[in-house]
């Protein structure tokens, strides 16, 4: 059984018809495609609800379920509809939205610290990265300011695909060394900020993103904390 990514076709989706295709043994259910994101790379997995006729069904969280299936968690309590229904996708846009805007916000963080990133994670209201950095950055308000600048610039998030084949010629274009790109399918989705000469980032990313830097918003660096000899993890809040 897989599942039709459509968060990976329109990230700004939020409601699609689906038909109920298989219940794992810890009893999330796999829809034939699915507008929720299923957690990796760092970025949570969708909530929600869904419909069907006769039922409705609260979705907790999404996950990866085998090989390019997508699990819908149940909340607890919430019973799931039977195999073979046809239901209705209603995402937590919010949520959604808010992961987007700092997803897109720490792909600009490794802009601005160009290190190699060894970790990250994604929440609705912020995001970390962790850094290849021996030594504190000096100067934490020139960095937030360079961040807020080219959030600022609106640039355009786009996306293009190479063969897996592409990207081992280019290894310089993987920044995470903890997040192996998203493979598989034998092309990797790279997200593109910026056009042409005005090109500011371009990474292998699997996750959800903004379409314009501006979405962002007001950003603020947090506290940058010490973990271990050679690692900073760096805090980024959404402020607005």
């Amino acid at each position: 059984m897989t599942t039709e990514p459509l968060f990976m076709q329109d990230a700004y989706r939020r409601e699609a018809p689906a038909r109920v295709t298989g219940l794992t043994e810890e009893g999330g259910l796999i829809l034939d495609r699915s507008v929720f994101y299923a957690t990796g790379g760092g970025q949570p997995g969708d909530s929600g609800w869904i419909r069907w006729d006769g039922g409705k069904m609260a979705v907790e969280t999404t996950i990866k379920a085998g090989e390019g299936a997508i699990a819908l968690i149940p909340a607890a309590g919430a019973m799931p509809p039977p195999v073979g229904a046809e239901v209705s996708q209603h995402l937590d846009w919010d949520r959604r939205h808010a992961h987007m805007r700092v997803h897109t916000a720490l792909h600009l963080l490794s802009v601005v610290i160009p290190l190699e990133v060894s970790g990250g994670a994604i929440a609705a209201d912020k995001g970390r990265l962790d850094f290849n950095m021996p030594e504190a950055p000096e100067d934490k308000a020139a960095l937030e300011q360079a961040l807020q600048a080219l959030i600022d610039r609106d640039l355009p998030v786009t996306e293009d695909w190479i063969t897996d084949a592409e990207l081992d010629a280019n290894p310089a274009l993987v920044k995470t060394m903890s997040v192996s790109p998203p493979r598989g399918s034998g092309r990797v989705r790279l997200v593109r900020i910026g056009q042409g000469e005005g090109q500011v980032d371009l990474q292998p990313c699997g996750g959800t993103h903004v379409a314009r830097t501006g979405e962002i918003g007001r950003i603020r660096l947090g506290k940058i904390e010490k973990k271990g000899r050679q690692n900073r993890r760096v805090y980024l809040h959404l402020d607005d």
